[in-house]
């Protein structure tokens, strides 16, 4: 178990800061993220794993529909006018299909967010999931947050060189695989890569791959976060569909404040001191380079990176897991009450906390029965 003073405080500001906006058309700071490793991060790995092999790998599965018709499963037939799902076959008068089931993915996208925040945003968008790629190629070739930035400030050498160019190299032929990819949606996969690589493809195909190729490339790594921030409108709609019973990630302040690296003397003068450490572990690990301390933001794309950093902080100091967790707004304010005396002096840890130094059974703690209501009997009379 490590004191305070033993946890590495890492050099990491925000951003993105909620409290001090940038100008529209400030000149954009690089993020570096580092690299976090926890529950979180492992599901992350998970769900890019499988979006990403859905993606790449569906044009090439087979499906016998018999004689004089393609053996795609997935084909987007454009000049016959055909839409092969597996056993499903959609012609253009019958595209009501296809409308319906995006007013029912919008639907569940709304009901999603309205229950666990964005969790469409730290998860399965595509922004995100290209973005994760290409900070698993950023660092397997740089090295992590530090080794990044060493390098970014440090004058061009030959090593400099060599890596960058094969860092973007690398970014271009995942921007060429994602673009391929999506044209044989559309084609006969195993045709079409033949007309590729042999150039006798319709010029179509070539001009779908280069756009593809240069926007991967441009969004997923060069804009990254600016993406999120100013060209996607969803951090503006979802910030509707939030209540006060909504999940989003969180800083418990009622636990973490006051911050003190120096704990042992903090205490030994009489003062209350609360369990952040002011390690910036959560800030360093944020692809979009804001501080969760700072509250709720629009940057903010719930992908819970800075629980796994704060919880490996926790493990090291020998304390309780959840200083930043998914939580919701009344349960944060009703713990906040009880820190601060019903608002009537600062945040007293020593509050919430019995003379065992566990916490209080008057807390509230999310439980899934406040999203999935548990089944009840209608009673009739």
């Amino acid at each position: 178990m490590l004191d305070n003073t033993q946890i590495e405080r890492l050099e990491a500001d925000a951003v993105n800061s909620a409290n001090t906006r940038q100008p529209l058309y400030a000149a954009r700071k690089k993020i570096f993220p580092k690299r976090a490793s926890g529950s979180f991060r492992r599901f992350k790995w998970s769900v890019m794993a499988i979006t990403l092999g859905i993606y790449y790998l569906t044009p090439w599965l087979r499906w016998d529909r018999g004689p004089f018709a393609p053996d795609q499963a997935v084909l987007v037939d454009l000049a016959n006018r055909r839409f092969y799902f597996f056993v499903i076959e959609i012609w253009p008068q019958e595209f009501y299909y296809v409308a319906g089931l995006l007013v029912m993915a919008g639907i569940g996208l709304f009901l999603i967010t309205s229950t666990v925040g964005r969790a469409w945003c730290g998860y399965t968008c595509p922004q995100t999931v290209w973005v994760d790629l290409f900070l698993v190629v950023e660092r397997a070739i740089e090295g992590d947050r530090n080794a990044r930035m060493k390098l970014d400030a440090g004058p061009w050498t030959a090593r400099k060189l060599v890596l960058r160019t094969s860092r973007h190299a690398i970014w271009l032929v995942t921007g060429a695989a994602s673009g391929g990819a999506w044209i044989f949606y559309f084609a006969d996969a195993p045709t079409l890569v033949v007309e590729v690589i042999k150039g006798s493809a319709a010029p179509v195909a070539y001009v779908t791959i280069a756009v593809l190729t240069a926007t991967t490339y441009t969004f997923g790594g060069l804009m990254r976060e600016q993406v999120c921030t100013y060209m996607c409108p969803w951090p503006r709609i979802q910030a509707a569909m939030l209540d006060e019973n909504s999940l989003t990630v969180t800083y418990n302040g009622w636990r973490g404040e006051p911050r003190s690296r120096h704990a042992k003397k903090v205490l030994a003068a009489g003062q209350p001191v609360g369990d952040c450490v002011d390690c910036n572990s959560c800030v360093a690990v944020c692809p979009m380079g804001i501080d969760i301390r700072d509250g709720q933001q629009l940057e903010c794309i719930t992908c819970a990176l800075c629980i796994d950093a704060c919880d490996s902080v926790m493990d090291k100091l020998g304390r309780k897991h959840g200083l930043v967790s998914y939580a919701t707004l009344s349960d944060y304010n009703a713990n906040m009450a009880i820190a601060t005396a019903g608002g009537s002096r600062a945040v007293d840890p020593s509050l919430v906390r019995t003379a065992d130094d566990s916490f209080s059974d008057r807390l509230a703690h999310f439980h899934i029965r406040k999203i999935f209501r548990p089944r009840t009997f209608f009673y009739l009379r």
